[in-house]
């Protein structure tokens, strides 16, 4: 028995003491954090803008006469769905390489990762958000402009903070699931955390400690934006009451 405890301490020691491997670990953490972070601002904010384009069409394309206004908010839309189509119909790892060997070849490796996330998420993001913004009723959007709000303003104010509360739940789905899918940004070159993983397993030729030390990471950001996800769902409903 004590041999085997012995064991389990060398390679302890040798995955992350020796030559401060435990540094990797916390670079790889690091830049996962940075990755999910910008991505997702990137995938909210292009998002939005997809879901208001895309909801605009559904609610008014009817009411919109033969014209050039209808034509361009037609072609709009179009380019939206096919962006989307295109986003979710190829795997991200495809995506990730695609924008790092052909499209950005000069670009730093960590601002490729962050831009092919984000447009990736982007297309998630756009149709969680324009299902929430037609589940919010026709009169909201009314009532916003007799007040004297514009479109853009009456979205803003009065439907996305409705539509917003109703899909947090998936939004919060969406980010971790944003967060788990930047374990292949390794692929193009970036420390991430699992690529630090995978350089200590190189190094020491042991799998053990730094693959279950990985995991348990990503469990535990996992567990911590669900709790955080959790706690803004219920103080949003609780300032309805």
């Amino acid at each position: 028995m004590a041999e085997f405890w012995e064991d389990i301490a060398s390679q302890f020691e040798g995955a992350f003491i020796t030559k401060d491997r435990w540094s990797l670990i916390l670079e790889g953490v690091g830049n996962t954090m940075v990755i999910t972070f910008f991505a997702l601002i990137i995938g909210m904010t292009l998002g939005v803008m997809i879901a208001m384009a895309r909801s605009t069409w559904d609610r008014t394309s009817k009411n919109i006469a033969r014209g050039p206004l209808k034509t361009i908010f037609w072609f709009v839309n179009g380019i939206c769905k096919v962006y989307i189509t295109v986003i979710r119909g190829t795997p991200v790892m495809i995506q990730l390489m695609i924008i790092f060997f052909i499209i950005l070849t000069t670009t730093n490796k960590m601002i490729v990762a962050i831009i092919a996330f984000g447009i990736n998420s982007a297309a998630y993001i756009a149709e969680i958000m324009r299902s929430g913004i037609m589940s919010i009723d026709q009169g909201q959007i009314e009532a916003g402009r007799s007040l004297g709000f514009n479109y853009i303003q009456t979205m803003w104010y009065i439907v996305l903070p409705q539509a917003f509360k109703n899909i947090l739940p998936a939004l919060g789905n969406e980010s971790i699931g944003l967060f788990k899918e930047t374990a292949i940004a390794g692929t193009v070159g970036v420390t991430d955390l699992t690529r630090a993983s995978n350089m200590i397993r190189g190094i020491t030729f042991q799998s053990f400690f730094p693959l279950l030390t990985a995991a348990l990471i990503y469990l535990l950001f996992v567990l911590l934006f669900t709790w955080l996800v959790g706690k803004l769902e219920r103080r949003l409903r609780s300032s309805e009451r």
